[in-house]
């Protein structure tokens, strides 16, 4: 027994330290090599972004009572959501998060909330997580992981690149009270979930890979933390551009244990609660 323990024991060693490996390149400026446009051009997106309405997101407001503070958001947006892509940019994910949230808390005054993000990014969203937290007075916590480094300085392709290379705690200073309530891990998803020591997962973001097979892995991890009540929260769940979150969403759906409710602003949404 001992002997098959020491087996598992080193094969786990083995594994971390390939995936640490593989999630070392991730240091080397993966968005960007050098700043990606001008400052008046990331102003322009800013405004155009900002200016953009979306109905469902409204509604949702209205029906929880709670919204974001928006010069709030879209003075965060443009330093960790606009950006130079190909598709539209949009951060109303923002306001969704900190809406649910907001409405889990006052419904369900919970004396510690316990958050699991999967896809930090710039820090967006966990920001707007942790502002629900602070805004409703409650004890809480962030757990963030993406393989993107935080205390590596690299180009984001954000407007802050024209001041040189940051580290992601140097990118979200601005916002150091909120970064307070957040802790910040770099590596792959189901890897580093697995050494978090979590016993509750109140609430979870979901937005790391987009395969189904990753999405549904990471529900699993999820689900066995949470109790009636609590939720998990779909991005991008928009058949065109991400068929393998529909499907897992699709799937989850089909289940007794969960009500999952859908959104379209801009893009798809989802999220789940526990029944």
């Amino acid at each position: 027994m001992k002997l098959k323990a020491y087996a598992q024991y080193a094969t786990r060693l083995v594994r971390s330290g390939i995936s640490d490996r593989l999630d070392s390149r991730w240091n080397k400026d993966p968005l960007a090599a050098r700043p990606t446009a001008t400052a008046e051009e990331f102003l322009s997106l800013a405004g155009e972004a900002a200016g953009r309405t979306y109905a469902e997101a409204d509604k949702l407001e209205s029906e929880t009572s709670f919204a974001i503070d928006k010069n709030w958001l879209d003075e965060l947006a443009l330093h960790t959501q606009i950006v130079k892509k190909q598709s539209q940019l949009s951060y109303v994910h923002g306001r969704l998060l900190y809406s649910l949230l907001r409405r889990y808390i006052s419904d369900n005054r919970p004396s510690f909330v316990s958050i699991l993000e999967t896809g930090t990014a710039r820090g967006f969203s966990a920001i707007c997580m942790a502002k629900a937290l602070d805004d409703a007075g409650v004890n809480g916590h962030v757990i963030t992981i993406d393989r993107l480094p935080h205390l590596n300085p690299i180009f984001w392709n954000c407007i802050d690149d024209l001041d040189g290379k940051k580290t992601r705690r140097e990118l979200l200073e601005p916002w150091r009270s909120l970064c307070d309530r957040i802790t910040f891990l770099q590596g792959d998803t189901l890897n580093q979930i697995r050494k978090v020591g979590l016993n509750r997962v109140n609430f979870a973001y979901l937005d790391a890979q987009h395969s189904r097979e990753d999405v549904l892995n990471e529900f699993a991890f999820v689900k066995r933390l949470q109790f009636k009540g609590d939720i998990v929260f779909f991005d991008d769940v928009t058949r065109e551009q991400f068929p393998g979150v529909c499907d897992a969403v699709d799937e989850l759906e089909q289940r007794e244990d969960y009500f999952v409710h859908r959104i379209r602003a801009g893009r798809g949404f989802a999220w789940a609660i526990r029944k």
